[in-house]
């Protein structure tokens, strides 16, 4: 990791969360998805922090923030802790970039706070409440005894990113292990099953119905080669539909984890869309 990427600790409400940040400017909020932390934003940040203030969440249950088995990881939890996290760090107004659960996340706390929100940039992500087959069985998945345990072990979580990436070979075990080591306990992978579990279908409508409102710049960029949200091309297209600004980019040779194929070209793209 880039070794002027500061690595900070901020108390919010009764939780230590974790974060990445570079640079200074208009602030650029960077919202990771299950499983992964900030740490997958590592190789964009130098570039975006040229001319921006870049922060990377490590979302509450994930990475090296606090994982409290008693939280109950809805969207309304979401939504106050990533508030609250911004208030804490003095920030107003800011551009969102969203990536799988990160998505419907950032997105609720989005509508939720129009007025706070400059610019929002799509990745590989979910967004509305028809969920494809693919992340039906995920769900269904996270529930069955055996099949959760093993999602959630080293190995289960090797996998996924395996499973997320075009250029497996660019994956280090270095890499592998830092998306494995936030789940050691049985306790945090719990945690990290419950993530899952608690996000109401209710949110996902509530996004669907107010993001079209959105007439702030849009910026969609998304790996063709999703394994893990397969119908991803249908969805983004859905986000055109609902906010026809968007600029979108569909770019070949990259899967779900986009970040670990494509960094240094998504960073520019992102750079280009924050300076416009």
């Amino acid at each position: 990791m880039h070794p002027s990427i500061k690595s900070q600790f901020i108390k919010v409400e009764h939780l230590k969360l974790h974060y990445l940040e570079m640079g200074s400017g208009e602030p650029i909020l960077l919202l990771h998805g299950w499983p992964t932390s900030s740490y997958l934003w590592r190789n964009l940040i130098p570039t975006l922090a040229e001319n921006n203030r870049v922060i990377a969440l490590d979302l509450p249950g994930f990475g090296r923030s606090d994982k409290r088995l008693s939280d109950s990881f809805s969207f309304p939890y979401q939504n106050k802790m990533i508030d609250s996290f911004l208030k804490e760090l003095g920030i107003e107004k800011v551009n969102l970039a969203v990536h799988d659960l990160g998505g419907p996340l950032g997105l609720f706390w989005a509508v939720k706070n129009p007025e706070k929100v400059m610019r929002i940039t799509f990745l590989n992500t979910l967004v509305y409440p028809e969920f494809s087959w693919a992340v039906k069985l995920f769900g269904l998945s996270t529930l069955l005894p055996g099949v959760k345990t093993w999602l959630t072990s080293p190995r289960g979580l090797r996998a996924a990113m395996r499973l997320g990436i075009v250029n497996k070979d660019d994956l280090s075990k270095q890499d592998v292990e830092q998306y494995q080591r936030p789940f050691q306990s049985k306790e945090s992978r719990k945690v990290l099953l419950k993530t899952v579990h608690r996000l109401s279908i209710k949110g996902y409508h509530e996004i669907a119905e107010k993001l079209p409102k959105f007439e702030i710049p849009i910026q969609i960029i998304y790996g063709k080669n999703d394994k893990i949200l397969p119908d991803v091309a249908k969805t983004m297209a859905r986000v055109k539909q609902d906010l026809p600004q968007a600029e979108l980019t569909a770019l070949d040779g990259c899967g779900h984890f986009l970040q670990e194929d494509k960094p240094q070209e998504i960073a520019e793209l992102m750079a280009t869309f924050l300076q416009n």
